[in-house]
């Protein structure tokens, strides 16, 4: 695979994140805990760090 374990979960866990955001109308904070994280400002981190843009900008984009 070429990644660690912890790396591909993460991607896995925001890639699943992206997906309700663009599919969903549920809270920041219900995809945060659906998809793993404590909340809205963990997944908003950590989404942003690697997307480049916040769950809410990404979610106006669809």
């Amino acid at each position: 695979m070429g990644e660690p374990p912890m790396g591909w979960l993460a991607r896995h866990r925001l890639d699943l994140a992206a997906d309700l955001l663009r599919e969903t109308d549920a809270t920041v904070d219900a995809v945060a805990r659906r998809v793993g994280y404590s909340g809205s400002f963990a997944l908003s981190a950590a989404f942003t760090r690697v997307r480049g843009v916040s769950p809410q900008e990404y979610r106006g984009r669809r």
